[in-house]
């Protein structure tokens, strides 16, 4: 296996046999195996959103479950049921394909919200509960959905826990005209799928995380962190009047903690030994965007979450002498 240095970009390289673009995208897929945090995926069809995250299980060399979300899928198509042998009479356990280290909800807005929260328990506990006996999941273990914009028809929008136990939320966009040409130039000649190889592994993965781990976060950075996410709330005493007309709720405690594991895997990902505002500035919004709810008049005005969360970081602000700071 490669060197701890070099893990990002071989993880990179190999994606990059069958992804073309998505750069920012992938850094932030990383960040969330290296910080044990699950990832949604919004974008419209055709972006090759399952094709990344099916290119990064390949290449992490992880067990592998991909779901497709429809309207007719039962939660125990998700996780499990118990299923009856005549032979002995009895009933047994039968686990479904979440018990992988990487799994893949595909569309997870297209079914109902039932099957949704069938991942609740799976996703935060790491583990699921079939005919009343508890079954752990592997380790590692991630859940990376994608979803359509919620604005298409025949979309079960998230519910609000659900949501928060992502840890990313990020967008998907068009790749610019020379990543879509490179794209026509390699694909558009075959017909052959890419072939990738496993790079790496689970073991190796883990012990990568206890790298992560001896990254140091600041008392300023901690300070730092936790007025960002205070700013979302409404009723924090330091609430705005762009707060006050559109955010109806703002971040939870989780979102706190997203930032700090986020900010540590980030840095260490950019080879740095503590974490900066520049580092958490730039995952603020991917870990804020789906934490916080915009009133009608947002809606009606066509103001974004991101939009709000830029106030945010342009109105906080940053502790004094951070920026050069070093783990004591």
């Amino acid at each position: 296996m490669s060197s701890p240095h070099q893990w990002p970009s071989v993880i990179r390289t190999e994606i990059g046999k069958a992804v073309i673009g998505q750069d920012a995208v992938i850094e932030r897929l990383l960040v969330a195996l290296l910080a044990n945090g699950h990832v949604l995926l919004e974008g419209m069809p055709g972006l090759a959103k399952t094709l990344l995250i099916k290119s990064l299980g390949t290449a992490l060399g992880l067990q592998f479950e991909r779901i497709q979300f429809t309207p007719d899928l039962l939660p125990s198509d998700v996780v499990g049921t118990m299923v009856f042998q005549p032979t002995d009479g009895k009933f047994i356990p039968h686990l479904g394909p979440v018990f992988a280290n990487l799994v893949l909800a595909d569309e997870i807005n297209r079914a109902p919200a039932k099957v949704q929260s069938a991942l609740l328990e799976a996703m935060q506990e790491h583990q699921v509960t079939v005919g009343g006996e508890s079954h752990l999941l592997p380790d590692p273990f991630f859940v990376m959905a994608t979803q359509n914009p919620v604005e298409q028809e025949g979309t079960y929008p998230l519910p609000e826990a659900q949501r928060d136990r992502f840890m990313f939320k990020l967008i998907v966009d068009y790749p610019n005209e020379v990543e879509e040409q490179r794209m026509m130039s390699r694909w558009g000649q075959v017909t052959e799928q890419p072939s990738l190889k496993s790079v790496s592994n689970g073991e190796e993965l883990l012990a990568l995380r206890a790298e992560v781990d001896t990254i140091h976060v600041s008392d300023e950075i901690q300070g730092y962190i936790l007025s960002l996410v205070r700013s979302t709330r409404p009723d924090d005493n330091t609430e705005t009047r762009d707060k006050e007309n559109y955010l109806s709720y703002g971040a939870s405690p989780r979102a706190s903690i997203s930032l700090f594991q986020a900010g540590r895997a980030l840095a260490w990902l950019r080879g740095q030994d503590h974490v900066t505002p520049g580092i958490i500035q730039d995952i603020f919004l991917d870990t804020m965007r789906h934490r916080v709810g915009l009133t009608y008049e947002a809606e009606a005005e066509e103001i974004t979450a991101d939009d709000l969360l830029k106030k945010v970081i342009e109105k906080t602000p940053m502790p004094i002498g951070s920026l050069s700071s070093s783990k004591s």
